[in-house]
């Protein structure tokens, strides 16, 4: 059963807002917070008007089919009314139920996705490679805008560490269950024995914040430059172009040295800083109110082992809902990466409907 209350909110939050944004005595900045909260109300404000009125309006068909002095057409229509009404009940109810699952703040963001090799030496840093163009694949069939903002490549023509954002709808409801520790099971080329090698990367998935989302004061920053190092020593440029930025209430620290100019980096290092910090605090709310982490797949925990890919064998698995596909090649190619991220999206939704009834 749907909470009546919480269905009253929903209206209660909308028309605010509406006489909010009516007024125009908004702060711009958060105009466009309101405006997206506004937008998402309306998609179900009408479904918990019918659902608040739904007592009312079969009270009153009621009290027609009871009434003696209507003849057999109305009470007959009445009737089929009621039937009508009680049916869409239901619908109502599945609607708003799913409306009122907890929501995670940050899913209509863009993403900021960091991947570096783990365990396993040159072979991880192979798998590295293989995670990204994974996920460059994906982002092409979506249509979503991918933005390399660092690369380290490893002798083995792999890469030690890859970031990237990725920019579209809704980027971190779909990504952020890539979090975790990717392992690989497979026969590396320099193998004489034919001995299956194991080997690991990270997945870490941000969720790109806005000044708005976080307040980061430049007095808490140390902004250090000194010149870009290439391969083998050797110098990119001439001048202090790389940055590194830290922040120093959380010791995040920050390298960016991929631009020539120094304005760019500091730039890029800037956003990567700010999601890093965004992700801490969040995360650190999420630990003081730890009984809310049984509405998730998994903890989003970086350390957290969420994949195995098994090449001898053909097959992935994600261990958070053991589930097996055994069609790797279309994995990786991007092919039928929705359906894991569908059976991942569905699970968590179950638990948290299960815990909304409790």
């Amino acid at each position: 059963m749907v909470p009546i209350e919480k269905v009253k909110d929903i209206i209660a939050q909308h028309d605010t807002l509406e006489k909010e944004l009516s007024s125009g005595s908004i702060d711009p900045k958060l105009f466009a917070k309101k405006s997206k909260d506004y937008s998402r109300l309306g998609r179900i404000v009408s479904t918990a008007r019918l659902f608040v009125n739904f007592e009312n309006e079969k009270r009153d068909l009621e009290n027609i089919m009871q009434d003696k002095t209507n003849d057999q057409d109305m009470v007959d229509l009445a009737q089929k009314d009621l039937n009508e009404l009680i049916g869409n009940k239901e619908k109502y109810e599945s609607e708003l139920k799913l409306f009122l699952l907890p929501k995670d703040e940050d899913d209509d963001k863009n993403a900021i996705v960091e991947i570096r090799a783990g365990t396993g030496g040159l072979e991880a840093s192979l798998f590295c490679s293989d995670l990204f163009k994974m996920y460059e694949k994906v982002c092409s069939k979506k249509k979503w805008q991918l933005e390399i903002i660092n690369i380290s490549k490893s002798e083995a023509g792999g890469f030690k560490e890859v970031v990237f954002s990725v920019n579209g709808n809704d980027i971190y409801s779909y990504l952020k269950y890539e979090s975790g520790v990717h392992r690989v099971q497979r026969i590396p080329e320099t193998e004489t024995q034919g001995r299956v090698h194991t080997s690991a990367a990270t997945v870490a998935v941000l969720p790109e914040v806005e000044d708005v989302d976080i307040e980061i004061k430049e007095s808490d920053l140390r902004i250090d430059v000194f010149r870009a190092g290439g391969p083998g020593g050797q110098s990119v440029n001439t001048t202090d172009s790389a940055v590194r930025i830290t922040h120093i209430p959380s010791g995040v620290v920050v390298s960016q040295q991929d631009e020539k100019s120094q304005h760019k980096n500091k730039a890029k290092a800037l956003k990567i800083l700010r999601s890093r910090v965004y992700e801490a605090e969040k995360r650190k709310k999420d630990q003081e109110r730890s009984s809310s982490r049984r509405n998730q797949i998994g903890t989003g925990d970086r350390s957290e082992r969420i994949r195995t890919y098994n090449f001898p064998q053909g097959r992935v698995t994600d261990h958070r809902i053991n589930l097996t596909l055994h069609k790797l090649e279309e994995f990786l190619n991007g092919e039928i990466h929705e359906e894991m991220n569908q059976a991942l999206r569905l699970k968590e939704q179950t638990l948290k409907l299960e815990n909304l009834k409790s």
